[in-house]
């Protein structure tokens, strides 16, 4: 087994070893635990906005919010854990997502809502996500694929057990309570996760992950890698607000429309379990731009009407794509620029999803509200197959002799 660059020759790091997995299932419950309460957003949306009286668009900002302070802040959460460790990021996480959701429950105007659930579920979502696909990236050379598969989807999970638990709960209780039931028990689960994350092996820290970072930014790859994200994040989050109030006025009851959420994180398993290993063999690029056609071309599905199995098919097809979209992001980003300081760099792309998670269901509400969802929805598919186009022009390679000799190495 290789020794990772920087590191002593003497030591040989434990990648790929058995504790490599313990950190995977810490991964895996973090994830669950913070995507399982921001993709369950689209439960709440209907009670939040009719209690508020505010429009789709205002209503949707509060996941937009969400999403934007989530992935904007990765690039600060990657950076926090490439010099100190998951734990101490899990445990900011753990803090903050707690207190914004309890407060979240006592709000009495929406504009607080967005900074109580906006910023307290977006700093736990950041510290919840970014470092641990980061850590476990670290501690995987040759299975890296199969076990941020196995990492994220806890995502894929989380929000299949998360959406219609809470749309039990909000039907039993409310959703005030719920928030606060979602906010405890979060808090709980987070802080476990940080007593047994650890940091893989790691080959530079401080100034040279600053220096490393800025030369892979201005590089054109990195620029077509970063359009792509921010174009296909326009349309992703789309569903995530409006797939269940989209359902509900077709008739289709609370809790079969929440289900389509449901659906969507059960398909994004099958896709990250499935995709990572496949990738490893088949190129992680490869696989990448198979699952951005895969959510691009979804659209046309839900474009094609509102029978319910319908919106079942687009759910399955869209959660395939998803899930193999945020399995392989960090081994995308490993594989064409190397894992040194890899959470700033996973951090720093992840901001264009921030972008457009701030833009594109606010973006989708306006339209729904001037027109109605059809634009909507083929606004989302142009973004998505535009996405495809730009993923297209991103070449694979090393972006340096020493990130050569470390890809010919591993």
């Amino acid at each position: 087994m290789r020794s990772l660059p920087g590191s002593s020759p003497d030591v040989t790091p434990a990648v790929d070893s058995i504790h490599g997995w313990v950190v995977v299932g810490a991964a895996f419950a973090s994830m669950f635990t913070v995507f399982g309460v921001a993709y369950s957003f689209g439960v709440f949306f209907e009670p939040m906005a009719e209690e508020f009286r505010s429009s789709p668009g205002a209503t949707s900002a509060v996941f937009s919010i969400t999403a934007f302070t989530y992935f904007l802040l990765g690039s600060v959460s990657g950076v926090a854990v490439d010099r100190y460790g998951p734990r101490r990021v899990l445990l900011v996480g753990a803090a903050a997502m707690g207190a914004g959701l309890v407060l979240t429950s006592r709000v009495q105007a929406l504009w607080v809502g967005y900074l109580t659930y906006g910023i307290g579920v977006g700093v736990g979502v950041a510290c919840g996500y970014v470092p641990m696909v980061a850590t476990v990236s670290g501690w995987f050379d040759h299975r890296r694929g199969a076990a941020l598969g196995v990492a994220v989807s806890g995502i894929g999970l989380g929000t299949v057990t998360a959406a219609p638990l809470a749309a039990v709960l909000i039907d039993r209780y409310g959703w005030r309570t719920t928030y606060v039931i979602f906010g405890i028990v979060s808090s709980l689960v987070l802080v476990g996760c940080a007593a047994i994350a650890t940091s893989p092996p790691r080959s530079t820290t401080g100034d040279a992950e600053v220096v490393r970072l800025g030369s892979v930014v201005r590089t054109t790859r990195f620029r077509m890698l970063y359009l792509s994200t921010l174009l296909l994040s326009l349309a992703l989050f789309v569903p995530f607000v409006f797939l269940t109030p989209f359902a509900e006025e077709r008739g289709i009851g609370e809790v079969g429309a929440a289900v389509l959420v449901a659906v969507i994180g059960g398909a994004s398993i099958a896709g990250r379990l499935v995709i990572g290993p496949i990738a490893d063999r088949v190129g992680h690029l490869v696989a990448f731009r198979v699952c951005y056609l895969l959510i691009g071309a979804s659209f046309t599905i839900w474009l094609a009407g509102d029978a319910y199995a319908l919106l079942v098919g687009f759910a399955i097809v869209l959660g395939v794509g998803y899930g193999g979209f945020v399995a392989l992001s960090p081994a995308v980003i490993a594989e064409l620029f190397g894992t040194d300081g890899l959470g700033a760099l996973i951090g720093v792309t992840y901001t264009a999803a921030a972008f457009g998670g701030l833009i594109g269901p606010p973006l989708a509400g306006v339209v729904i509200d001037a027109t109605s969802y059809p634009w909507a929805i083929g606004t989302s598919l142009v973004l998505g197959l535009a996405s495809s186009a730009a993923l297209a022009a991103v070449r694979d390679g090393a972006t340096s002799p020493d990130d050569r000799r470390r890809r010919v190495a591993r």
